[in-house]
């Protein structure tokens, strides 16, 4: 491999706050998403920073002329305004400052109204480096947020800090490391399935530290292509650029119902049977459409009521008796965490089965924990079906 894309590809395992660079003045207003930012000093006359800007953006220029730009470093709940000044949301906005609130710093610089942190920079010099121009800033003034984590990119993807314990002693961390397993999993089957799986592992070698992630289908495949998590358990997404996938089990469908629910009746239901019936759908898109698509298939439109990203609310709602819902997967429970009773009926008619899949990151050599996860998984489910 050329030294430039080693230099790329290593890079790319490093980890950096998202920053928004942004100036105004006569130059005109501008901003840009940057993740090379560094301190320089906090002993100069003012502190003083540093950022990296492509030669080629406009902001560069900007920059140079205003004389000023301040920095915007992200919370991690706002990766849509790094999305926003990264060019990504040009068909949804004519002017990317409208993606949030802003507020001017003294020198004139927008300042996203609650990020993380705010630095007000004037322009102490700027050198051209290959494609960068080089700002060293110094810092006029600061602003920091009472709350609130930084968003992260690493591996291509962003990812919040996690605080982790510190070993106590060098041996302890020599004996800790390499024994961390990152296990990601689709938030509405994870909690039925990996409990069991994580026991029996975790019994079978003392000392594993399982560390895990749950999301929606998208959170769950962008960790593992991201490298924040080893292995994954999601719905079959389908062909997907950066993953391969192995076929574990197939769940088939089945129609959750309050106990006095009318259809409740009924020993088996078809999908005709539940036109005009109110729905709770778990999920949102992608993730919901393999539910809506069992109905839409055999010409039945849902009647969606509610929706909900958490199956226990879901539960709970079809408990009172507010929709019908369609599952694939089975607590072990008849109750709602409310009291509320429900009853499984089958759903007829040849739907196609979830097919539940493990992931990992597209040729990635599975480590010694991986290829042991993905046994106990194997083992798992042949033990249950």
């Amino acid at each position: 491999m050329p030294l430039r894309e080693q230099f790329l590809a290593g890079m790319a395992r490093t980890a950096a706050t998202v920053n928004v660079v942004t100036t105004n003045g006569a130059s005109g207003r501008g901003g840009v998403t940057v993740s090379a930012m560094s301190s320089v000093s906090a002993d100069t006359p003012r502190p003083t920073l540093l950022i990296c800007v492509n030669h080629q953006s406009s902001v560069a220029q900007q920059i140079i002329e205003n004389g000023v730009f301040a920095l915007n470093i992200l919370k991690d709940d706002q990766a849509y305004i790094s999305d926003t000044f990264a060019g990504r949301f040009k068909d949804q906005l004519d002017d990317k400052f409208d993606c949030c609130e802003w507020v001017d710093m003294p020198s004139g610089a927008p300042r996203v109204r609650d990020p993380l942190v705010g630095f007000d920079c004037h322009v102490m010099s700027a050198d051209r480096v290959g494609t960068h121009y080089v700002f060293f800033g110094e810092v006029d003034d600061v602003f920091i947020a009472e709350g609130g984590s930084p968003l992260i990119y690493a591996r291509r993807g962003y990812g919040t800090a996690a605080r982790i314990e510190a070993p106590v002693s060098v041996a302890a961390g020599k004996e800790a490391e390499g024994r961390v397993l990152s296990v990601a999993a689709f938030h509405a089957f994870g909690p039925i399935l990996l409990p069991d799986m994580i026991r029996r592992m975790t019994d079978a070698e003392p000392g594993l530290r399982v560390d895990l992630i749950e999301g929606d289908q998208g959170r769950i495949t962008q960790a593992v292509m991201a490298g924040e998590a080893d292995v994954a358990l999601v719905y079959d997404p389908g062909a997907v650029d950066g993953l391969d996938l192995m076929p574990l089990t197939e769940l088939q469908p089945y129609v959750l119902l309050a106990q006095d629910h009318p259809l409740a009746e009924k020993a088996a239901l078809a999908p005709e049977d539940l036109a005009g019936h109110a729905m709770v759908l778990l999920g949102r898109p992608p993730s919901s459409d393999y539910f809506t698509g069992l109905l839409h298939d055999a010409g039945v439109e849902p009647q969606v009521a509610f929706r909900s990203s958490n199956l226990e609310m879901v539960r709970g709602l079809v408990g009172q008796g507010l929709g019908f819902a369609l599952m694939a997967t089975r607590p072990a429970s008849t109750m709602a965490y409310d009291g509320s009773l429900l009853v499984t009926r089958p759903l007829t008619g040849g739907a196609q089965p979830a097919r539940v899949m493990l992931a990992t990151r597209k040729g990635a050599t599975l480590t010694p924990a991986v290829e042991r996860f993905i046994w106990f998984c194997r083992d798992f489910f042949d033990l249950h079906h």
